[in-house]
């Protein structure tokens, strides 16, 4: 799958991707996600996520592999994609969600870096790291229902900061959305920003 120093993906593997063209469509099933419990703008991811195949081998390679270029790889796809859909426009701040330090520390890089500077770049926007903070480390999410993964993720965000982001549009990345807990903990806490607006952007989608 993976063409050393050259391409990320060959071009079988490019043919075989579930593209989501979500970005496309102002209302669409990521939203539908999170209807009730969280309000988007704009919600889109540039894969679907399925059990076996080519994104799963990507994301597993970006994560756990260090592959880290992976990342950069799919944001700069889908900063593009961002921008000819015309629903992005006016996004402000790109906010990545955040893994804990030890994690950092482990891995050496946030997995969701290099996808969100490039979309910042695409969208002249300014990518900020800082805002959102990961106070408390949690175990994997991969096989927790969704009621475990939400007590497991409800308080394990901060906002730093408050008056600087008052008023902006943010976009909120991170790699894969599954039962979506993760996410509505960090809107929950984005949330405390006064007159924010919040978007999403996701490199896969997990359609159950």
């Amino acid at each position: 799958m993976l063409v050393h120093q050259e391409k990320i993906l060959c071009v079988t593997c490019l043919h075989d991707l579930p593209l989501t063209n979500l970005h496309s469509n102002d209302s669409n099933v990521i939203s539908n996600v999170f209807y009730g419990t969280v309000v988007f703008e704009h919600a889109t991811a540039l894969f679907y996520y399925p059990k076996q195949g080519v994104v799963r081998q990507l994301i597993h390679q970006l994560k756990y592999k260090n592959q880290e270029e992976i990342s950069s790889y799919i944001g700069e796809w889908l900063g593009i994609e961002l921008i000819e859909s015309g629903y992005y426009n006016d996004i402000a701040v790109i906010v990545p969600v955040p893994i804990h330090s030890k994690r950092m520390r482990s891995r050496g890089y946030n997995q969701v870096e290099g996808f969100g500077k490039e979309i910042a770049l695409s969208l002249n926007a300014v990518y900020n790291d800082t805002t959102l903070l990961r106070i408390k480390n949690t175990t994997t999410q991969t096989v927790k229902d969704r009621l475990t993964r939400w007590k497991n993720v409800e308080t394990i965000f901060e906002v730093s900061e408050l008056k600087n982001l008052e008023g902006q549009h943010i976009l909120l990345v991170d790699d894969v959305i599954t039962t979506g807990a993760t996410i509505k903990a960090c809107v929950k806490e984005l949330h405390k920003i006064p007159n924010i607006k919040i978007s999403l952007a996701v490199m896969a989608y997990t359609d159950q």
